[in-house]
C-alpha cells in the first residue's frame, strides 16, 4: 500500500511526442480608438503589454521545464496567442462610496498548433490572468505592480493548461 504513493508527480501529463515549444508573439487586438460605454468605463492598454506578456509566459516555461523552447521552424508545438483585452473593473467600495479595490483583467484567444501534423491541438477563447489590488490601506499596491502580477497569473494558466492535459 505505501509504495502504490498518491499519484503526484511533476511530470507533465502532455503527450512525450511534444518535447519543444515556440511562443509566437502575441497580436494586439485591443481596439485602442474604441469609444468607452457606461458598461466598459476604464478601456484600458498600456504600450507594450503584448510583448510583456510574451516575454513572462516564455520564463514560465522555461521555470516549468516541461516542454523546451525551441525556434519557430523547429519546434514540435507553436503556441499563437491574441490579446484581447485589459479591464479594470471597480470590485471594493468604502462607506462613502469610494473605490477601495480593483481587479485587473487580461483576456487572450489562444490556440496550440502542432507542427508536425499541421493541426491545431486546442483553442481557448477568453482565457484570463488576473489580480485583485487594493489602492489605500497597508495592503494598497500600484495598479503597474497588480499588472505584473496578473500577467504572472495569465502566464501560469496558459503553461498549466499546455502541459497539464486533464
Amino acid at each position: 500500500m505505501f509504495l502504490s504513493g498518491c499519484g503526484y508527480t511533476t511530470k507533465s501529463m502532455f503527450s512525450e511526442e511534444f518535447k519543444t515549444v515556440y511562443v509566437d508573439n502575441f497580436k494586439n487586438m485591443i481596439k485602442i480608438s474604441a469609444e468607452q460605454t457606461n458598461l466598459r468605463m476604464y478601456r484600458g492598454y498600456r504600450p507594450g503589454m503584448e510583448v510583456n506578456m510574451r516575454n513572462v509566459v516564455i520564463d514560465k516555461f522555461l521555470i516549468d521545464g516541461n516542454l523546451k523552447l525551441d525556434s519557430e521552424d523547429k519546434a514540435d508545438l507553436v503556441l499563437k496567442v491574441n490579446f484581447h483585452d485589459y479591464k479594470r473593473e471597480a470590485i471594493g467600495w468604502n462607506a462613502t462610496d469610494d473605490i477601495e479595490e480593483y481587479r485587473i483583467k487580461l483576456v487572450v484567444d489562444m490556440e496550440m498548433v502542432d507542427m508536425k501534423k499541421g493541426k491545431v491541438l486546442w483553442t481557448e477563447k477568453g482565457f484570463t490572468g488576473e489580480q485583485d489590488y487594493r489602492t489605500t490601506g497597508a495592503l494598497a499596491m500600484s495598479e503597474g505592480a497588480a499588472l505584473v502580477l496578473a500577467e504572472k497569473d495569465l502566464a501560469r494558466r496558459i503553461v498549466e493548461r499546455t502541459v497539464e492535459a486533464w
